[in-house]
């Protein structure tokens, strides 16, 4: 293969062996869905997925505020309101998982119930109550776990990993991937509600803890990930106060400047200016300055120069340490992208026909170009059972806001505006200028030029594969070539001259041909 080419098998990290895929495979019959309860010292949480996989799709998610942490610095014990509250949802929980015909439920408690002098008695009651076993996570786990959640939905994470919780505060170092130095700190909102109103009193406790980890200085140049409810409601009303064009939280960047302001100034807003703010939970009022101050004053000792927030943590990396390294290591946008094709296409997945049929338009794509043209190949047929009148508006909308990994907004933006120009989608409609905000002009570009090559591959093809390969495009000189054959498999006329003239001009020539 030459300079900028990837094979299938690198271009989703790598093939995994026969005997490996057939215990996958197994695993994944006897399983099924899969179930997390994340029991947390401000939140319950169950999340059903649709498998055991490398790109697992959320079935079913809901939270309960439980506040289990609520006063545990004071009393040593669990909150008994909070108490009484998670045990009627954690039931709830398993006779939903029941019902929804979950293959596996796992429950997963930290920081409240590691920490309480009644967690262990809290703990056989769950067990009891649910008849199911309860996992208390070590803080060295809990930090783990959340790490390789990042890992899971941003493959190669490179910097600090923070995930907040109402009782703690886990960080993590990440070397391209891999999981390096880890700190459980004391930091949680809950336990920090007695200094609430004491400003300086409360910097001082949360520089105290920070002085802990002095590895925190090495990170300089390097990415900053938070986790957790409470930092993505920062990012809500990041989104909401720069009328930012996707609210999505994960792949949300913020350069490092910015996000301090951001955390800044939340933190000295009291629960009437917070209520005031669209996207705001009530239930987050009283913690959200603190967790606000606690993400500046982290920034103020690692010295990142970017902020990015994710959507994955404890609950999708305890899914990701499941799976075999071999699975690990695939590509989950390529993942998702084939799955979904393959599931929801007419004809099956065109995805790699399509890559090869458009290569020679596109002979300078480097590794990251290719990976990202390969998926929007895959999601080019996403909204075929949609009315042919709002085909194009569908597909931006879904590809927008499909819950992909290993992407950001910029990625997701190009692919979903390529898929909107492969439906005849136009550049000026309101929702694609939306997301044009967020792609470079040169990506832009490129986004109609690829759109434009599906649609008409689509025009000849019909969607099937074998069609499709008795036709290629030709680049040479400045001039696009388009060789169909002679035998009648393929249209003639007006609409293949008209799809390759708008082909063509995306492209900035003045010529083609159709041989």
């Amino acid at each position: 293969m030459g300079d900028g080419q990837v094979s299938t098998a690198e271009a989703e990290g790598g093939q995994a062996s026969t005997a490996t895929m057939i215990r996958l495979s197994q695993k994944r019959k006897i399983e099924g869905r899969v179930g997390v309860v994340d029991i947390g010292s401000n939140s319950i949480r169950l999340v059903v997925f649709d498998g055991l996989r490398r790109a697992p799709l959320p079935v079913f998610n809901e939270r309960v505020l439980c506040g289990l942490g609520k006063g545990l610095r004071e009393s040593g014990q669990l909150d008994p309101e909070g108490v009484v509250l998670a045990l009627t949802n954690l039931y709830r929980f398993s006779r939903l998982a029941d019902a929804m015909g979950v293959g596996r439920i796992d429950l997963l408690a930290t920081a409240a119930v590691r920490e309480a002098s009644n967690g262990k008695d809290f703990v056989e009651r769950v067990e009891e109550k649910t008849g199911r076993a309860v996992t208390v996570l070590t803080g060295e786990d809990e930090a783990r776990l959340a790490a390789l959640g990042v890992v899971c939905g941003t493959p190669g994470a490179d910097g600090l990993m923070g995930d907040l919780g109402g009782g703690s505060l886990e960080i993590v170092e990440l070397d391209k991937g891999r999981v390096g130095r880890t700190a459980t700190l004391g930091l949680g909102p809950l336990r920090l509600m007695h200094l609430a109103g004491d400003e300086q009193a409360l910097k001082s406790a949360i520089d105290a803890e920070f002085e802990k980890v002095p590895w925190l200085a090495d990170l300089k140049g390097k990415t900053f990930f938070p986790v957790g409810g409470a930092w993505r409601s920062l990012a809500r009303i990041e989104m909401e106060q720069r009328d930012y064009p996707l609210h999505v939280i994960h792949g949300f960047g913020l350069s490092r400047r910015d996000a301090q302001d951001m955390a800044r100034l939340i933190s000295r807003l009291g629960p009437r200016s917070l209520a005031r703010i669209p996207k705001v939970s009530r239930r987050r009022l009283e913690t959200l300055p603190t967790a606000a101050l606690l993400m500046n004053r982290l920034l103020k000792r690692a010295p990142v120069d970017r902020v990015v927030f994710s959507a994955f943590g404890l609950r999708e990396g305890h899914l990701y340490d499941l799976l075999p390294e071999t699975e690990q290591e695939r590509d989950p946008l390529l993942v998702a992208a084939s799955d979904m094709a393959e599931s929801d296409g007419r004809f099956g997945d065109l995805g790699h026909g399509l890559m090869l049929w458009t290569d020679p338009i596109f002979p300078d794509d480097d590794a990251a170009g290719r990976r990202l043209r390969l998926a929007a190949c895959h999601l080019s047929d996403v909204a075929w059972r949609d009315h042919p009148d709002y085909r194009a508006d569908q597909a931006l909308f879904r590809l927008l806001r499909l819950p992909l990994l290993a992407v950001n907004h910029a990625e997701r933006a190009f692919m979903a505006y390529t898929v909107f120009m492969r439906y005849g989608g136009s550049r000026d409609m309101v929702d694609a200028t939306r997301a044009r905000q967020l792609l470079p002009a040169a990506e832009q570009e490129r986004a109609e030029i690829l759109g434009a090559a599906l649609r008409l591959a689509y025009s000849l093809s019909g969607g099937t594969e074998q069609i499709l390969q008795s036709s290629s495009l030709t680049l040479s000189d400045g001039k696009l070539s388009l060789t169909v054959p002679q035998d009648g498999s393929m249209p003639s006329g007006d609409v293949v001259e008209r799809r390759l003239n708008r082909l063509v001009k995306a492209m900035g020539f003045e010529r083609q041909e159709i041989l």
